[in-house]
């Protein structure tokens, strides 16, 4: 999710660290005491689509046309084969044999939060583990405690979650809305009452690189909005299967360019979008682009290649990787996780061009460490924060302005803890200079 190359290969969720001596092709014989391990196979990798891999699970230009397959967790399961990894000069012993260190984030990674306030539960979205973890609203981590309890945990290998995103929680019944970010293309969505290793009630195949989701309630449709080719499509609320959208908003005129974030105002009419600002045409080699990243505003019912009514943009926005969006529309503002600002910023609706924030929380006093999800909860007057780089959840006032201290802190990892934050790491490189492994994340 963090990531933004995007191999559509199948990953693990750890990085595991072996030496290798390969030499260089020569008559000589080779020294055996001079490795320390041995390199099993070469291979190109042919492909049609010039040099980037994909995966056989979609075609990359054309995005429905998906081959059916499993989910992250059979691969996971599926054997490795000596013949298919360099023949009878690899032994089954020499493929199977355990990483001399394995580097790997063992507590969760919270990409999303939501709060049910009918029942007063906070919910997670666990992209370490593949899971939802619930809360008690009122759950108040107590120092010296490693890790507070969740009230339920939904996970397991018949829940399809991969690298889900985008929560969002149904106000009457407490059903649980999910989408997956990376691998997977689809909606899913469990009951209040989910919990272990149970399959979705409802699942909507969606175009691939989902991020938020929104939901009109008084029409009944469901936005969600794609990174890249960036768009938001939007359903009927209960769609499933290969259900169409009703209508996708996309093209170059509306300013969308790697949609994140995203909420809606059904007073005002009005939708936003989150943009980190990395834009190509992937049909042509070099067209890619670079723009400041921006909150762009369209009527609730755009659709097609349409304009943004405003757009928040510029150096004083401070709009750093912003993820999740949520409203206050009493008080007329929109907060933004801002990712590597470490910081919630909120921005008046009518806000428009290179405008400060009209809020900011941020500071050591805040507990906020790499924010990707932000919940309003007009209820009970909070604000809750979920952060990425710390695997916690953060209550504030709804008034809350600066560095301020959270109210109520959920914490799934030791106290000052940092993750390591492992998304969807596909390389890594070795500095034997410094000693370090380096892993594009």
């Amino acid at each position: 999710m963090r990531g933004r190359i995007d191999a559509r290969a199948i990953v693990a969720m750890a990085v595991t660290i072996a030496t290798f001596t390969i030499s260089s092709s020569s008559t000589r014989a080779p020294d055996p005491t001079n490795y320390t391990g041995k390199l099993v196979s070469v291979q190109d990798l042919q492909t049609d689509y010039g040099d980037m891999c994909y995966s056989e699970r979609v075609n990359p230009f054309e995005e429905n046309e998906a081959i059916p397959a499993g989910n992250l967790f059979d691969a996971f399961d599926e054997p490795v084969q000596a013949g298919q990894a360099g023949g009878a000069a690899a032994a089954a012993s020499d493929i199977a044999r355990p990483p001399v260190r394995t580097i790997r984030d063992t507590y969760p990674i919270y990409s999303s939060i939501a709060v049910d306030t009918q029942f007063n539960e906070v919910v997670l979205q666990d992209t370490n583990q593949f899971g939802i973890k619930i809360f008690n609203r009122l759950e108040n981590t107590a120092e010296g405690v490693e890790a507070s309890k969740p009230v339920r945990v939904i996970e397991g290998r018949e829940t399809d979650l991969e690298y889900n995103n985008g929560l969002y929680v149904d106000p009457k019944n407490g059903d649980i809305y999910t989408v997956a970010s990376d691998t997977a293309d689809n909606m899913i969505v469990f009951t209040r009452d989910a919990k272990g290793n149970t399959p979705p009630i409802r699942q909507l195949k969606t175009p691939h690189r989902n991020f938020a989701t929104a939901v009109d309630e008084e029409k009944g449709e469901v936005f969600i909005t794609i990174q890249y080719p960036p768009k938001v499509v939007v359903y009927r609320k209960q769609a499933a299967g290969t259900e169409e959208p009703l209508r996708v908003l996309e093209g170059d005129r509306t300013g969308l360019s790697d949609a994140h974030g995203m909420v809606i105002d059904t007073q005002k009419k009005l939708l936003f979008v989150s943009n980190w600002g990395n834009a190509s045409d992937y049909r042509i080699a070099g067209s890619g682009k670079f723009f400041m990243p921006s909150i762009t505003v369209y009527p609730l019912d755009a659709k097609g290649d349409t304009p943004p009514l405003r757009t928040i943009q510029g150096p004083k926005t401070q709009l750093d990787w912003a993820a999740a969006m949520a409203i206050d529309p009493d008080a007329g503002l929109i907060y933004l996780a801002n990712d590597l600002g470490d910081s919630i910023i909120a921005f008046k609706e009518t806000d428009n061009g290179d405008v400060a924030p009209s809020r900011i929380i941020k500071g050591a006093k805040t507990g906020i460490k790499n924010p990707t999800g932000v919940a309003v909860d007009l209820k009970n007057k909070e604000l809750w924060v979920s952060s990425l780089g710390n695997s916690s959840a953060t209550a504030y006032p709804l008034s809350a302005n600066g560095d301020v201290a959270p109210i109520r802190t959920i914490r799934s990892a030791p106290s000052g803890r940092t993750s390591v934050k492992f998304g969807k790491p596909q390389a890594v490189a070795y500095d034997s200079k410094r000693e370090e492994y380096l892993v594009p994340n």
